[in-house]
């Protein structure tokens, strides 16, 4: 009967838009407490789409900042089976793309919220940490690789600011929450079968065991095969999830497992530059035809010349194997009284895979380090080719506690995140044999180079007290702050040889950096205008600690020598931000003719961002894979303004339209030195992150078939730090139609129903995401993908 009554409300919000605020509230806060079962329930989909289109986006209510949430059903319809950050990709100030249809290509994915990038946002999933999402991550993993998406409850976006126990180190600009499912009320067995474009086979298979007493599980597999769209890359693998739950009047207890072994093929971004004459929508790799690879390359192993730094390579991908786990116990104390405590576990094995010509990007200088005097060309196998890897291995442990209980109008909370990382980079060479060439599905052994290897051990601790104070029944008052404390340690146990580091480094540095800030404050205060009105303010203080990672990017670890850490041990500070926010939420029955609801939700925002870290590349073309930093600075502030406005109207139960704009401006306050010049970056914009955007998604039920269109603006980017080069904007549709197949329903099977998909609807051609790593004159583009589509076939059976 629980269970019944929570589908009930979630059903209703279709229905009633006067009640919708309370009920957001109550759907947000019980992604986070667990209690509501999958949306899936009792064929939860096709009851919603039976019951007319629902909210395509939902307020957080009893937040005094901007949260904004999606439910499973809304993520699933934008494509079964798609990253949960792509489903983002419909709110407001949300900028998302990557190249393959569902979003799980981690290599060429950007995301940008407020103008700030992926890496400065904080990620959970059921509260255990994501880290900062880089590629070659170092402290965590992707959504998609943490849970499979069919199972994902739920995500919410705060996009000014997250909650004080948020367990993350890089929440500068935001918070992006992912909550799993729980297992169903009732013994269930469901497969779900996705087909398409590019031989597209995804295979989803979940049993529930039902309830056992105050017990339930799930156990369910995933199997995704997918070809990439422009050349033979192999995209997928396999996930396993399993979940159980044992709710009593004393406590819940969560388990939670999951294993991941994913292929993701990898792509080469086009080179744009005055100096670069070929500029090609697309940089396919070569394989499987190692025969045109050989025929590609001239004899002593060069590209084409007129190809530039556009040349192709031969294959690459990026191979992750991982496993996570936690164990959580919510302690019913008392009435007023809760104590969670939630240990977990997560271990990566991975490896990013690149086979590419031996006579580009400065590698025979490189190679002439280890084999000087000799023929590269025959010690690499003689195919001209030689594989490169970037080997990566997380070990981590965590423990989260968090204390809350109500004392008279106030609501107290306090809580410790723990975690402690060992993780590791290690860059090698191995030969491409020309009489045996080797697959990137495989592991390559035996290599030739050790470039370098880093080990580092990392611990990091959290704590953080608030206080929600009840003023009145109309007025809430939240304040409180946490403590960022991190403790790092690396060592390099494979030091490159002079000159096979760029910056000619002969020790790559070794040391410890702790940094504290104890005092990071956040004040917020939720007025209840009316029972259909709400204003919320919010201010809000975060740090983001130092990357550390060991091979490469914005890391003291990956500077070129031990000065050059020392002195950034001594001068540097890590990135804060302090956000302040207002807004102002409505949920609205009307009686205007066919209109009969609105909902929606207005908000600003003030950045002030100090001392943004710069790598200072030692070399101009973005792609360059020699390695070495030989300057990570402060390089001065940003400040950012934005509006983002989004709303739904409802006409009826057929029809509903919603729409989200949003305006950010986000500019350097500071120009910087290079080491050489002066680089003129004041007043310039941040690059990457677009201006305007809008997205729209309409949706239509009839007769039980849902149609639903959507549309995604992305404003002109700037492609340079000083804003001399830029990409034009770009405007995507996508299409959506889904129902029941009453014909199969009866006996032991239930609730089938079909889902179609169609992505670029229109076919369009343009600059996808642009990446951004130079001042002027160059950057690099990924594309455009063209129409595809998918059809999804999905049945329970009992």
């Amino acid at each position: 009967m629980k269970n019944q009554i929570k589908a009930a409300v979630v059903a209703s919000l279709a229905l009633a838009p006067l009640a919708m605020a309370q009920q957001v509230a109550m759907a947000v806060a019980a992604m986070e407490s667990g209690a509501v079962a999958n949306a899936a329930d009792a064929g939860g989909e096709a009851a919603a789409a039976a019951a007319g289109p629902i909210a395509t986006v939902e307020v957080a209510t009893r937040r005094t900042r901007s949260s904004v949430a999606m439910k499973q059903d809304e993520i699933q319809k934008i494509l079964p089976g798609t990253n949960p950050l792509k489903a983002l990709q419909t709110l407001p100030g949300v900028s998302f793309q990557t190249a393959d249809p569902w979003g799980n290509n981690e290599q060429n994915l950007s995301l940008f919220v407020h103008g700030f990038s992926g890496q400065q946002l904080g990620y959970t999933m059921d509260g255990v940490p994501l880290g900062d999402q880089q590629y070659g991550n170092y402290n965590g993993l992707s959504p998609q690789r943490a849970v499979i998406s069919e199972n994902v409850r739920g995500v919410v976006l705060s996009s000014g600011a997250g909650d004080l126990a948020t367990a993350s180190t890089s929440n500068l600009g935001g918070t992006i929450e992912m909550f799993s499912s729980d297992p169903l009320a009732e013994r269930n067995f469901a497969a779900q079968q996705t087909v398409g474009s590019h031989k597209t086979s995804r295979t989803f298979l979940r049993y529930d065991s039902g309830k056992m007493g105050d017990a339930s599980l799930y156990v369910s597999a995933l199997h995704h095969e997918a070809r990439a769209w422009d050349f033979q890359g192999r995209q997928g693998g396999d996930q396993v999830n399993a979940k159980f739950v044992n709710d009593n009047a004393t406590g819940r207890l969560t388990v939670f497992f999951n294993y991941s072994d994913k292929i993701e093929p990898n792509e080469d971004s086009t080179v744009h530059s005055a100096t670069e004459k070929y500029q090609p929508y697309t940089r396919p790799f070569l394989y499987p035809d190692f025969q045109a690879a050989l025929n590609y390359l001239s004899p002593t192993g060069a590209t084409p010349a007129a190809e530039g730094n556009n040349y192709r390579n031969y294959y690459s991908d990026a191979q992750r194997e991982d496993y996570l786990g936690y164990v959580k116990y919510d302690w019913n104390i008392n009435d007023s009284t809760t104590w969670s405590n939630q240990v977990y576990y997560h271990y990566d094995d991975g490896v990013g895979v690149v086979a590419g010509p031996i006579g580009v990007a400065g590698l025979p200088a490189l190679f002439a380090v280890y084999y000087p005097n000799q023929n590269l060309k025959r010690v690499f196998g003689n195919s001209g080719y030689a594989t490169r890897t970037t080997e990566y291995r997380i070990n981590r442990t965590g423990w989260l506690s968090t204390l809350r209980t109500e004392i008279g109008d106030h609501t107290i909370q306090g809580g410790l995140w723990f975690e402690k990382n060992e993780s590791s980079a290690y860059r090698r060479w191995y030969a491409l044999d020309a009489n045996n060439p080797s697959s990137p599905y495989d592991r390559p052994e035996n290599p030739l180079i050790t470039q370098y290897g880093s080990e580092i051990d990392n611990k990091v601790v959290q704590l953080h007290l608030q206080d929600e104070w009840r003023v009145r029944p109309d007025l809430v008052l939240q304040g409180g702050f946490k403590s960022s404390l991190q403790f790092a340690k690396g060592r390099m146990p494979v030091q490159p040889k002079l000159g096979a580091i760029a910056g000619g480094s002969t020790a790559l540095p070794e040391g410890d950096i702790d940094t504290k800030k104890w005092f990071l404050p956040q004040l917020g205060a939720r007025w209840d205008i009316t029972g259909t009105d709400q204003a919320f303010v919010n201010v809000q203080k975060n740090m983001r600690q130092f990357v550390t990672y060991g091979g490469g990017g914005a890391s003291p670890w990956s500077l070129a020598s031990q000065s050059a850490f020392d002195l950034f041990k001594a001068t540097a500070k890590p990135e804060t931000s302090v956000t302040f926010e207002a807004g102002l939420r409505t949920s609205r029955s009307l009686n205007a003719g066919p209109l009969t609801g609105f909902d929606g939700q207005v908000n600003v925002y003030h950045v002030n961002f100090k001392d943004r870290l710069l790598t200072i590349s030692p070399t101009p073309v973005i792609s360059a894979i020699i390695g070495g930093n030989p300057v990570l600075a402060n390089v001065g502030n940003v400040k950012t303004d934005g509006i983002d406005m989004s709303g739904t109207f409802h006409f009826g139960r057929t029809f509903s339209f919603y729409d989200a704009i949003s305006y950010n401006r986000s500019k350097y306050d500071d120009n910087y030195s290079n080491g050489a010049t002066l680089v003129p970056t004041a007043g310039k914009k941040v690059p990457g992150s677009p201006e305007w955007m809008n997205k729209f998604v309409a949706s239509v039920n009839l007769g039980g078939t849902e149609f639903q269109l959507m549309g995604d603006y992305v404003g002109k980017r700037q492609a340079t730090y000083t804003n001399d080069l830029s990409v034009s904007s770009y405007f995507l549709l996508g299409l959506g139609i889904s129902g029941k197949l009453p014909f199969l329903d009866g006996g032991w099977v239930k609730n089938a129903r079909y889902r179609l998909n169609v992505t670029n609807l229109a076919d369009r051609r343009g600059d996808l995401n642009v990446v951004v790593g130079a001042a002027d004159k160059t950057y690099n583009t990924f594309p455009i993908a063209p129409r595809q589509g998918f059809l999804t076939l999905m049945a329970d059976f009992r």
